[in-house]
């Protein structure tokens, strides 16, 4: 028995060896590319159309061969109008705004990177990210617009007004190709599942037009409906009319591409499974 119970004892502590070696390893990288968003002013995912600039950096502790765990720092030009879309061209909306995030999660290798040049992989976590929208008003005036209350927040129906900073659920995949031991390019997409449809400032129907304006002022009301700036505009809609999506939150997402560097160099394997002198290890 005592022979079974060292037996075991050396097995369970023979199998935390590699990962206690391999936890000592540390990559850094940084990343660029393009960002986006989808729902109410955009409704195409993965598309180039409207994408603004992204760009992340990041620092990955290596749990195991197949296992890291990620800190990332991202920020994305995001933005859409409805100019550019034919169904949305009465309703005239458009926004801007930079998204910052940080983000901590897990990644997972489907192949063990050590062994294989080109490694698929995916990720999850949870993240904290900031976003303010903004237009340009008549003027050509840059204007905040969730200050304004455009679908009535403050007084009707019980709305209240959107929180800038929120939480978020990134997860994606990517591909990682080993330039050498230490050197990697990698290739993400990453979407962000919210909690919010007012990513825009647009999600759900009109606010009573007079009251609007009695309650949030003339900017409130002008920006929350921009048909009169066409030159056949149509008249404000009645406050039973859908302005978004109130069926959808909104989504964000980066595609970007960049390198990572290993700080420490491994000294357990070498590259790819071979030595120094090109034989196989076993």
């Amino acid at each position: 028995l005592c022979t079974m119970k060292t037996s075991l004892l050396i097995l369970v502590l023979g199998s935390l060896v590699p990962i206690s070696l391999h936890a000592q390893y540390f990559h850094v990288g940084g990343m660029v590319g393009i960002a986006n968003y989808q729902v109410d002013l955009q409704d195409k995912r993965f598309t180039m159309q409207q994408a603004g600039f992204g760009a992340q950096a990041g620092l990955w502790y290596e749990l195991a061969d197949k296992w890291h765990a990620r800190l990332l720092l991202s920020a994305g030009s995001i933005s859409a109008d409805d100019k550019k879309i034919a169904r949305n061209r009465t309703r005239n909306l458009n926004f801007r705004s930079v998204v910052a995030e940080a983000q901590l999660g897990l990644e997972y290798d489907l192949l063990n990177p050590y062994e294989n040049r080109l490694t698929p992989y995916f990720f999850g976590g949870i993240a904290l990210f900031r976003f303010n929208p903004y237009t340009y008003d008549s003027l050509h005036r840059k204007v905040y617009l969730q200050p304004l209350g455009t679908e009535g927040q403050g007084f009707f129906d019980g709305r209240e007004k959107y929180q800038l900073t929120q939480l978020a659920l990134p997860f994606g995949g990517g591909l990682k190709f080993a330039l050498s031991e230490n050197v990697r390019i990698r290739f993400e997409v990453g979407l962000r599942k919210l909690f919010t449809d007012y990513l825009d400032d647009v999600s759900t129907t009109y606010a009573p037009g007079p009251q609007l304006l009695a309650n949030n002022g003339p900017l409130a009301y002008s920006l929350a409906f921009r048909a009169d700036e066409l030159k056949q505009g149509e008249p404000y809609p009645s406050s039973t009319a859908v302005r978004g999506n109130p069926g959808s939150k909104d989504w964000y997402y980066f595609s970007t591409i960049g390198l990572t560097f290993r700080l420490v160099k491994r000294d357990d394997r070498s590259f790819l499974g071979k030595t120094k002198t090109g034989c196989p290890t076993f």
